[in-house]
């Protein structure tokens, strides 16, 4: 599809799903998942045009030695794609055809390279194994422009795997980019962003980089991977045991996820709740549990619940108690008060 054909396609798209009444003589459609595909596709088709002007504005396809170019400050993909096993199918293309489709890169100040990636790092990594110059397009452009093209190539092929894209996420949170920009540098809205981030905060990167992108391991498994991961007792040590088996470590990164995943469902795991106790769940998220036993009731968070928020709870429990004590008592009590 030519991009002036892909353009007129997210225009229409676009206006039927914000503009269904204008067809149908109704009121427009307040759907939260309609309108949540539309702020996609609003996003796509804004990154779309950016691109286009990029390419219109700077269209002067430069060679760069791959040895000038620095690598993007915020990773996206995990550093296996970019290995010579990954990467064997587009060096024996370029090898063959040579570089068909330009990167960008941009312009920086003081850096110890004068350019930085910004989209083609497999095309680059490939012209660095294969010894020969990269084609790039070159623009001055802020981070914030940056990030959002570096998701633009991945985004529009659906190229990273659910795991690298929270990860994606969680590093430009780190790195203090806004809300906005990282839901338009992954294509998503704010609840998907903010459920990515707490993932790849609950999960450790070492343990994830060793399972790898599981290409075909969605949303979520990768939740009930996390759940089971705060239930257990010793995770990190159940996980470290399990992928140091050659056998393991030898298999493709879905079978790690797998590997991993039963493992942490194992007979050692931690206790269930006791008879009587409830998981804390928030909108299909374990929060936690509430144990009843002869020595009292507990309330316990799993790891994954930030400590800012626990103390939150914390701080409300005076005023919980005292709601409980008024919904409670006899009637008279309640209207003296």
């Amino acid at each position: 599809m030519s991009r002036k054909d892909s353009k007129g396609l997210f225009a229409n798209v676009l206006g039927q799903l914000e503009n269904p009444a204008e067809r149908e003589g109704g009121q427009r459609s307040t759907s939260p998942h309609l309108l949540k595909v539309a702020a996609g596709v609003r996003q796509i088709q804004e990154r779309s045009e950016l691109a286009e002007r990029l390419l219109k504005d700077g269209n002067q396809i430069i060679e760069i030695d791959p040895s000038e170019i620095l690598e993007s400050a915020i990773p996206d993909r995990f550093a296996s794609a970019y290995d010579e096993g990954s990467l064997a199918e587009l060096m024996q293309s370029m090898r063959e055809h040579g570089q068909s489709t330009p990167g960008l890169v941009r312009l920086v100040q003081g850096a110890a390279k004068p350019f930085q990636i910004v989209f083609g790092r497999r095309r680059l990594a490939a012209a660095k194994l294969l010894g020969i110059k990269f084609k790039a397009i070159t623009r001055d452009l802020s981070d914030e422009e940056a990030i959002v093209l570096q998701g633009e190539e991945n985004s529009n092929r659906d190229d990273l795997s659910f795991i690298e894209r929270c990860f994606f996420a969680h590093s430009q949170e780190t790195a203090g980019y806004a809300r906005e920009v990282i839901c338009k540098s992954l294509s998503t809205g704010k609840s998907h962003v903010s459920e990515m981030i707490r993932l790849a905060s609950a999960l450790p990167r070492e343990i994830i980089l060793e399972i790898g992108p599981a290409p075909e391991v969605g949303r979520r498994r990768w939740i009930d991977f996390e759940a089971r991961w705060s239930a257990h007792k010793e995770p990190l040590e159940a996980a470290q045991v399990i992928l140091s088996r050659d056998t393991v470590r030898s298999a493709a990164s879905q079978a790690r996820f797998t590997a991993v995943f039963e493992a942490l469902s194992a007979e050692h795991s931690a206790e269930t709740p006791a008879a009587g106790g409830d998981q804390l769940i928030s909108r299909g998220l374990v929060l936690g549990q509430v144990s009843h036993g002869k020595s009292g009731s507990k309330l316990a968070f799993n790891k994954a619940v930030s400590s800012e928020f626990v103390n939150y709870v914390a701080a409300q429990i005076e005023s919980l108690h005292d709601q409980f004590l008024q919904r409670t008592a006899p009637q008279g009590v309640r209207s003296s008060d």
